[in-house]
């Protein structure tokens, strides 16, 4: 135990003594800590502290990597020593959370919303990746898919799809239940909200423009106002909207009826006022604008389809030591639920693995054997999805890798964006995305993550041999 507690202790003095630490937690392989002042940070005894294997700070927090099964040990020794107590990961939050500007804050709880919900989302995009290996055609045969061949298997396939949908389909009840509740109030409340608006007695949304183009829209009237009775299937903005609304009429309604009497009241009060404001009002104008986002974003890849993947290929990393990558995620949804797929997904998955090829490039540039360990883990971290340790422990540490790896997604989502790469859902970034990507694009987006495998690889290798980086 005396190797935790003796980095446990060159943490702390690294980290600017115990008095400049607030607030402390971890996860599965970091510290996560809210100081008082990042600015005492010794990054070099930081990074030299043989357990860290990386550093970086983000929404608020700062967080030491450490690793998995090590990071639990080095908290306990630093909590003995600082005597701060033991804290869970959204008591951190909301510490660190009262450090944020308005526009931080928005970016967080969008994170806070949408993180929660996303193994679901992204079984969701496997299963549908399974689903596609086995209905797509010129996969294995020529102009026929596996079920064609083997029909015996289409029954199988028909589940599969079934399984992977559902969390498509009632995307407004998993959102529904994450936002209520970080909203303050009931989930299950929201789960229902969500459900309602895609109740199957309402117009489906996917069949709004054929039905309002021959005028087959129903209506409820209501007070004299002509209300559509349509579902918001695959949209995002209308549940977050309601979904504050009910927390805040909720959290209203709690205070001010009597205990005895809020089971009878203030759930049938807050679901019948929120339900009326989100069909008459929140749904047809975040419909509204929902599509204009869609309309936005598909505008500017169809007529500057190179365009949009270099700056878009440029900008995701960099997005992600923000944060904002996050707010993506609810325009990537909106786009499947709008359009049936999404391009901007694909880019991300090209970003980690270039990333993941950047740190590669470190291990075969570098001489210092600790350094080697690291990229080689936080690579390969990378590559299947998690960038965090090979993005802060090693390519921002040097910055010439990170600049590598920006320009290697860049080209790459040049490239898929050129040809109209298309994932069906969102799945597991880096190697693994190519289950997610519509079978029809898969030549194209494997020539994509070649060019996003290679190019940061030799760049930062050539950068680091050509210029004699010590490292």
């Amino acid at each position: 135990m005396s190797q935790y507690r003796d980095a446990a202790e060159n943490i702390i003095a690294a980290l600017g003594g115990k008095d400049n630490i607030d607030a402390a937690t971890h996860c599965v392989t970091r510290l996560r800590l809210v100081l008082k002042d990042e600015g005492q940070v010794d990054q070099d005894a930081l990074s030299a502290i043989d357990l860290v294997k990386g550093n970086f700070s983000t929404n608020g927090q700062y967080q030491v990597v450490i690793g998995q099964g090590t990071v639990d040990k080095v908290y306990k020794e630093m909590v003995a020593i600082t005597g701060i107590g033991e804290l869970s990961k959204e008591e951190v939050k909301e510490v660190a959370g009262k450090k944020l500007n308005p526009l931080q804050r928005a970016i967080k709880t969008l994170a806070d919303i949408f993180i929660p919900i996303l193994p679901a989302i992204v079984t969701a995009g496997l299963l549908m990746g399974i689903n596609n290996i086995l209905t797509a055609p010129d996969i294995f045969f020529d102009g026929q898919s596996i079920i064609d061949v083997y029909p015996q298997w289409a029954d199988i396939a028909g589940i599969i799809n079934l399984i992977a949908n559902t969390a498509f389909v009632f995307l407004p009840g998993l959102i529904g239940w994450s936002a209520v509740n970080r909203f303050g109030g009931s989930p299950l409340l929201g789960i229902v909200l969500g459900l309602m608006l895609v109740h199957p007695d309402l117009l489906n949304a996917w069949g709004y423009a054929e039905a309002s183009t021959s005028g087959d829209v129903p209506h409820w009237n209501i007070f004299g106002m002509d209300v559509a009775q349509l579902g918001y299937q695959g949209q995002v903005l209308p549940i977050l909207i309601a979904s504050y609304v009910l927390a805040v009429i909720e959290k209203f309604l709690r205070k001010r009826i009597p205990d005895a009497f809020q089971l009878l009241t203030v759930a049938p009060i807050a679901l019948l006022v929120t339900g009326f404001l989100a069909f008459m009002f929140i749904g047809p104008v975040t419909f509204t604008i929902g599509n204009g986002i869609t309309a936005l974003f598909t505008g500017i890849f169809d007529n500057f389809a190179v365009l949009g993947g270099l700056l878009y290929g440029a900008i995701y990393a960099p997005l992600v030591i923000t944060g904002m990558h996050h707010t993506f995620l609810a325009v990537d949804l909106q786009l499947i639920g709008t359009i049936g797929g999404t391009f901007l997904w694909p880019i991300l998955a090209l970003s980690n693995i270039a990333q993941g090829s950047a740190a590669m490039g470190v291990l075969l540039a570098s001489k210092d054997e600790k350094l080697k360990g690291l990229s080689m883990t936080s690579g390969i971290s990378a590559y299947l999805g998690i960038t965090e340790p090979a993005m802060f422990g090693v390519n921002l540490r040097y910055r010439f890798p990170f600049i590598c790896a920006i320009i290697g997604s860049a080209i790459g989502a040049m490239f898929i964006t050129w040809n109209g790469v298309m994932a069906s859902s969102v799945g597991v970034g880096g190697l693994p995305a190519i289950f997610s990507i519509m079978s029809e694009f898969w030549i194209s987006f494997l020539i994509g993550m070649a060019i996003a495998f290679v190019v940061p690889l030799v760049l930062t290798y050539l950068y680091a041999k050509t210029r004699r980086v010590d490292f």
